[in-house]
């Protein structure tokens, strides 16, 4: 069992705590305080470790909601409800007796997927805070219902495929969705660290009210592995890295790509941003970056757009990689580093498990400077490990760069490709990459180019 720490438990709704001690099958725990409630749930995860991890049943329920197209509507319902129960019990109770959090505010962040019966009693007494024995008996008698449901009877094996939200499925038939298929919470794909592709396996529960799939309950196995064993690794960040010193080739007679190979190289690990003026042409350099990278099978490659003009959208579709994100131009700040945190997520994941990843971003530029760097600082090439690449464009070097591409902006308007502004670009350690004499023609070139 995946014991829910005191922590954690501390930091719950009432609602929530109340939907764990239904799981783990206690009896009155609707008449305890929340902290006795949780002294109660600590007391009986201890004695009944093998019992499913309530917390994921819970979250993959409300996330499995919304996945699976849960009427919008049912949430405030349930939210008022939720606010009048919370109230009268208020108005009925001792003041010394109201708990800490135990208010409408909280009431309001019930996830819209708890069962009717842990949300509240009868609807007659609701609104006026009756909770009269009526009230409870019938509270028992849902309980009762639902200690009495089916238990785990199915366990699914198959592949993880992630959606932009963070959630995703497993295809139990990969790479073809079907009706089998199980919905996974980005609750699970966070704590398990998964990423597509990912082998894993679990026990499932059918659909409840107004859900199309039936759900994950939580992950016994990923790639083989117990996912205890595979998700209680070294955090990514303290994971040793190196400069890069395996040079990307982009293999490609397009002149602008033999220039950056060459001139401004960069390998596995680094932190590359392409920085220009308007119509300096940093968007098309990416995208030839990009169909250049798209054949190389031993990376996986992804693509976000944040704060792209709408015209460019169709030229990134036409191309070979499909963007995972399209953000233009007026979507908000916000969504732009949501989604470029999330892209970046994926890919370090990838990295922790040996694999090597790019992701290429166009913009940085729209977002605020902190933000832009901690979005770069991602990238690293892991000693003995594997790596993540981060490829961007922006108006100017963020900070922290290992190369700079700097592009000219008068050079591209007049047509003089490529379009490199040499004096303005460089490449940290280039010796490592390309060699010494490699790392020589590239000083020579530079020193010509500066006159």
């Amino acid at each position: 069992m995946s014991v829910i720490s005191r922590s954690a438990l501390e930091s719950s709704p009432l609602a929530d705590l109340h939907e764990i001690a239904s799981e783990l099958g206690m009896d009155g725990f609707r008449r305890l305080r929340k902290a006795d409630l949780i002294a109660a749930i600590i007391e009986r995860q201890g004695a009944n470790g093998d019992e499913p991890d309530a917390e994921d049943g819970v979250v993959a329920d409300a996330e499995a909601r919304a996945e699976a197209g849960a009427d919008v509507d049912e949430k405030p319902a349930r939210r008022s409800r939720r606010g009048g129960r919370a109230r009268s019990r208020t108005r009925d109770r001792d003041p010394g007796d109201i708990e800490v959090g135990e208010d409408e505010g909280e009431a309001e962040s019930v996830p819209a997927a708890v069962p009717e019966a842990v949300l509240a009693g009868p609807r007659g007494g609701r609104e006026r805070g009756e909770r009269g024995g009526r009230g409870r008996d019938r509270d028992r008698d849902r309980d009762g219902e639902r200690d009495s449901a089916p238990a785990e009877d199915r366990v699914v094996t198959g592949t993880v495929e992630l959606l932009p939200n963070g959630s995703g499925f497993v295809r139990v038939s990969p790479p073809e969705p079907s009706d089998d298929d199980v919905y996974i919470s980005a609750a699970q794909v966070r704590r398990c660290e998964l990423v597509s592709g990912d082998e894993v396996g679990g026990p499932v529960r059918p659909p409840r009210r107004s859900e199309r799939y039936p759900s994950l309950i939580r992950v016994d196995t990923i790639n083989g592995r117990a996912a205890d064993e595979v998700a209680e690794g070294t955090k990514y960040d303290d994971l040793p890295c190196t400069w890069a010193t395996e040079r990307i080739a982009l293999d490609d007679d397009d002149i602008t790509l033999k220039a950056i190979e060459w001139l401004t190289p960069f390998g596995r690990g680094s932190r590359v941003v392409i920085v220009g003026g308007p119509r300096a042409g940093k968007t098309e350099a990416l995208r030839r970056v990009a169909v250049a990278l798209a054949g190389q099978e031993d990376l996986e490659c992804s693509v976000v757009l944040a704060g792209v003009r709408p015209e460019e959208l169709g030229d990134w579709r036409a191309g070979p990689l499909q963007p995972v994100v399209e953000l233009g131009l007026g979507a908000a700040v916000d969504a732009h580093g949501q989604a470029i945190e999330r892209a970046i997520e994926t890919g370090r994941r990838v990295a922790a498990r040996g694999g090597h990843a790019v992701v290429l971003i166009d913009t940085l530029e729209h977002l605020p400077a902190p933000l832009a760097r901690r979005s770069l600082a991602a990238a690293r090439n892991i000693a003995d490990g594997g790596s993540l690449t981060i490829v961007a464009t922006a108006g100017a070097p963020v900070g922290g760069e290992t190369t700079v591409i700097a592009l000219d902006a008068a050079l591209t308007a007049a047509g003089r490709l490529p379009a490199l502004d040499l004096a303005a670009s460089a490449t940290l350690r280039a010796e490592l990459l390309v060699g010494e004499k490699g790392a020589e023609a590239i000083a020579e070139a530079r020193s010509v180019a500066i006159g």
